[in-house]
């Protein structure tokens, strides 16, 4: 097998943020008759602290006797690159030729300064793709294809091991094994680590990696306690399949302040910033001020039949409809899914619908619409090509109006075109609670996801 590609590259080893926050109080001086004296504390500073992480790396391959690898003595990463110099690259780990019984080991050593600091291991599997087939795997792999973009078989047959262990070598507790691919998996979902090697604890306030004034002492590593050790195999019962395919994979280490924090922040999961606004949605946020599909909840008639109460679609008279009997004050599910080939569908506690909608290409909104009622919306939750993402922002959004005019409120999820590309999903809980004085109005109580 030719050019097989292993890659650890784009990382991001370095978090160093700092803020110095200055604060001043004063108070209006009139005159009066009160003595006074003053006493003057001058020429004071605050200075701020520094987070600083290098990440010692000391990595080796096996190839029998085709190639042996090891990463130079003394690499470091620093600003995401080796060296730390300012025209420095990232690192990047390149295997060709692998075949069956090949092996790679790495360790992941920390300096952090000069402050303690919560870490967290994220990773991404980047590439798992076919390559073509050559004769053996054509007998033997029946799914390729040229150029078989994620048709590859690779990232499943690997073996991998990520552990805890000590600058010396000596290995520790597991973190995560399994594939390549579900090693991965696991990683971008983020990772805790702990700097005592002991995963047992909870995840809040776990034990911090110890800061250090310099990361070098003597030229040797100044690094904690404890390490992080990466395995790879590809183990010898594995065939014909992984002829001429491909991965790549980054990996990713957080390091944040321990101080005035609990280490439950996790930087691998990918966000979205939502707002809230009043109005619609569509008006004040899409750039045309336009939807190209919709999904909509609404009271219409409350009944089992005549007028609709859930729809989608990419417009109210091209869309599919059904029934749905509300129960005031009643809290229900609801999600709304697009397939990434042109379907969305839209459930109501139970009640589905589905129509074929123009391709999404920018925000997502959930808008609720209230006369003489309330409509609220709450625990929503975004995911994004099989991934769950953190909303950065509100979760929630209601309306409720007890007079003659309806209020309109919406949150927006900020998406651009290629978050909403390819399969994503909103869910959450929707409330509806009219007032003994709602005269009824099928659009008059509602609540909209609309898609740019």
């Amino acid at each position: 097998m030719n050019d097989d590609t292993i890659g650890l590259s784009r990382r991001k080893m370095l978090v160093g943020l700092g803020a110095v926050g200055v604060a001043s109080a004063g108070a209006g001086l009139g005159t009066t008759a009160y003595f006074n004296d003053t006493e003057s504390f001058e020429n004071n500073t605050l200075t701020a602290g520094e987070l600083d992480l290098f990440v010692h790396v000391d990595y080796s391959e096996d190839q029998g006797s085709y190639a042996q690898y090891s990463t130079p003595d003394g690499t470091f990463i620093d600003g995401n690159v080796v060296g730390g110099e300012e025209d420095g690259e990232p690192l990047s780990i390149q295997v060709s030729d692998l075949k069956p019984g090949d092996s790679g080991e790495g360790e992941f050593c920390f300096s952090i300064v000069d402050n303690p600091a919560y870490m967290w291991m994220c990773g991404e599997l980047t590439a798992n793709d076919e390559n073509g087939q050559s004769e053996p795997e054509m007998d033997a792999d029946e799914t390729g294809g040229d150029p078989g973009e994620g048709m590859g078989e690779l990232a499943d047959a690997m073996e991998v091991t990520v552990s805890y262990c000590t600058p010396d070598g000596e290995g520790g507790n597991e973190i995560v094994s399994g594939s390549l691919a579900d090693v991965m998996n696991a990683l971008s979902a983020g990772v805790p680590l702990y700097g005592d090697g002991n995963p047992d604890a909870p995840i809040a306030n776990r034990p911090a990696f110890d800061g250090v004034e310099e990361p070098f002492v003597d030229d040797v590593p100044n690094v904690s306690d404890q390490c992080v050790c990466f395995e790879w195999v590809v183990p010898t019962t594995v065939g014909n399949e992984i002829q001429t395919d491909s991965v790549a994979f980054d990996f990713e280490f957080y390091a944040e302040q321990a101080r005035h924090n609990d280490g439950t922040n996790n930087p691998c999961i990918p966000s979205v910033t939502t707002r809230t606004g009043e109005g619609f949605a569509k008006q004040q946020e899409f750039e045309t001020e336009q939807e190209t599909s919709f999904a909509r909840g609404r009271y219409g008639n409350n009944g089992p039949s005549g007028s609709w109460e859930v729809a989608v679609g990419p417009d109210v008279g091209s869309a599919d409809t059904d029934n749905y009997v509300w129960t005031p004050g009643n809290a229900v599910p609801f999600s709304y899914s697009y397939d990434g080939s042109g379907t969305a569908s839209f459930t109501l506690d139970g009640v589905n619908v589905a129509s074929a909608i123009p391709a999404p290409s920018g925000k997502l909104a959930i808008t609720t619409k209230a006369d003489e009622a309330t409509v609220s919306v709450a625990n929503l939750a975004l995911d994004l090509d099989g991934v769950p993402t953190a909303l950065s922002g509100p979760d929630s959004i209601s309306a409720t109006n007890d007079g003659p005019d309806r209020e309109v409120t919406y949150l927006v999820f900020d998406t651009d075109a290629a978050d909403v590309a390819n399969t994503f999903t909103i869910s959450g809980d929707v409330t509806v609670d009219v007032q003994g004085d709602y005269a009824g109005a099928e659009e008059g109580v509602a609540f909209d996801i609309s898609v740019e």
